[in-house]
């Protein structure tokens, strides 16, 4: 024992017992409540790694991504952002690639062909 008496559930007031309550029925956020769109293409940028890809499913903690591709250099950012032109790209072979969000840097649109050739 933890030297503390015994709950008494008879002696809760009616505050309490409505905290507890709210404790038991919390739930937690919907998973639509991010800011990403399914079926976007996007460029990504983690803590190592950038990568583009299509979006297909958010989770609490991933993104999922198909069509997906490492891009090993950008060259000059903005004009790889702005262009679509990367120097280095190494696709993934079946496409497909869970990034973990907990890594993201950032997130932007990728509104060119995702690139899917070795580069």
């Amino acid at each position: 024992m933890d030297g503390r008496a015994p709950l008494n559930i008879e002696s809760l007031t009616i505050g309490e017992a409505r905290e507890i309550a709210a404790l038991l029925t919390a739930r937690p956020p919907a998973a639509a409540s991010h800011p990403y769109i399914i079926g976007k293409q996007y460029f990504v940028r983690t803590v190592t790694m950038h990568l583009t890809g299509r979006l297909v499913a958010v989770h609490a903690a991933e993104l999922v991504l198909e069509e997906a591709a490492w891009v090993a250099s950008t060259g000059r950012f903005a004009d790889a952002l702005a262009a679509g032109r990367l120097d280095e790209v190494e696709p993934f072979p079946d496409g497909r690639v869970i990034v973990g969000r907990g890594a993201i840097v950032d997130v932007c649109g990728w509104g060119h062909p995702l690139p899917r050739e070795q580069k």
